[in-house]
């Protein structure tokens, strides 16, 4: 379900356990380089999402906490004859947050845009229907987890403000596969997970800052009452902090590799901004040839699309995706899929809900998920068709 772990965010985060676990705020050494721990971290995520100021990133322990806590903070401001608006293909994590403002009576109704079961896209006519003079947020997945469907979030951006609506990403599955600039796409606020960009478990909100400024979050009295301090609870991890520097150092270096690929791409970019770009358009483009491969499949090996029994949902176009397939076999149960695939094959594959919304629609309750990223191979993805293969051949009918 993330991704798996680099070594140097590892390294980075028990270093900051050990060394400085002070309490910020003190005058001694330590507690001092927490802190620069800390301001480290913002300042790497600033430039991993082409923030304007590193007082716009805000940490959390989940994305979930963080939807909650922005819509509670939203929520202050909507009135009940106003709606907001999500979609069918979005993660529970953003869905139930949005939902809740309905069932706690904050707006008088939260509406969910359709997708096309066939193609796995947004049906963005209907989202475009859906959104009025009343609509107040509209917040939407970057990439659905359960699909891996790419949403045009320019698109979407611009319903949004054409109302004066807030317009909120669901980051957490777009920020490890494609390139990401939140003033581009104007959005009011992302939030992602770190344990899906190569590090741990915790999680961040990009705000734009006179908004984390002016909104009014949960908050014990003494916290500060400037951002990004004002939205955080407790004491500060800087082990999470020091983690994620340790991806974006990774990323500046994989972008020093690459730069020479995408130059005209870049634009104004300088410095490690330019680098994790270069880095993040790698990562997309290469990504695609996985996609490419498990849909269409390599010599001698049917591509996912092919293989009888199997139902794969969601776009059937590299080009319209992220390397994140969901599937189930006709008439075998999900759990011995995923059970037969590592047991037979040494495939790790997630049977589960995955907490997306996707699957409602589908009518499934339950599916199996196989998710790649740009440490993967093709030669490892011709391996898992063969594995899907057998699987398919043994337990569907």
């Amino acid at each position: 379900a993330g991704s798996l772990v680099l070594r140097r965010a590892a390294e980075a985060e028990a270093d900051a356990m050990v060394n400085y676990s002070a309490n910020l705020g003190a005058p001694s050494w330590e507690s001092q380089k927490a802190g620069e721990v800390i301001r480290q971290g913002r300042r790497g995520i600033k430039d991993l999402l082409g923030a304007e100021s590193e007082d716009c990133i805000v940490s959390g322990e989940s994305a979930t906490s963080l939807f909650f806590r922005l819509t509670y903070a939203l929520g202050k401001e909507l009135g009940r004859d106003d709606n907001v608006v999500t979609t069918e293909y979005d993660h529970y994590a953003n869905v139930s947050a949005i939902l809740e403002l309905e069932r706690r009576g904050v707006v008088k109704e939260s509406r969910l845009a359709r997708f096309d079961p066939g193609t796995g896209r947004l049906d963005y006519d209907h989202l475009a229907s859906l959104i009025d003079s009343k609509t107040r947020i509209v917040s939407v997945a970057g990439v659905s987890n359960g699909l891996g469907a790419k949403s045009d979030l320019m698109r979407i951006g611009k319903l949004a403000r054409d109302v004066g609506a807030y317009f909120v990403v669901d980051g957490v599955h777009m920020v490890p596969h494609v390139p990401v600039n939140v003033l581009q796409l104007d959005c009011d606020f992302l939030i992602f997970s770190g344990y899906k960009v190569f590090s741990r478990r915790g999680s961040f909100m990009y705000g734009k800052k006179e908004l984390l400024q002016r909104l009014s979050p949960y908050k014990v009295d003494p916290a500060p009452d400037m951002a990004p301090g004002k939205w955080e609870w407790g004491t500060l991890d800087q082990a999470l902090f020091a983690g994620f520097s340790g991806v974006v150092e990774y990323l500046t270096w994989l972008g020093s590799l690459t730069r020479t690929e995408f130059g005209p791409s870049l634009g104004n970019l300088t410095g490690r901004a330019r680098e994790i770009r270069a880095a993040m358009l790698w990562v997309e483009d290469y990504e695609k040839s996985l996609s490419r491969t498990m849909l269409g499949g390599a010599a001698g090996v049917l591509g996912i699309l092919d293989i009888p029994n199997v139902i794969m949902y969601g776009p059937k176009s590299p080009d319209q995706r992220t390397p994140t397939f969901t599937f189930n076999i006709r008439g075998a149960d999900y759990l011995e899929v995923a059970r037969y695939l590592w047991e037979k094959h040494s495939v790790a594959t997630l049977p589960d809900d995955f907490y997306s919304r996707a699957l409602k629609t589908y009518g499934v309750e339950k599916a199996v998920r196989a998710s790649l990223a740009h440490y993967n191979t093709v030669e490892e993805v011709a391996a898992f068709l063969r594995a899907l293969h057998d699987t398919a051949k043994e337990l569907g009918h």
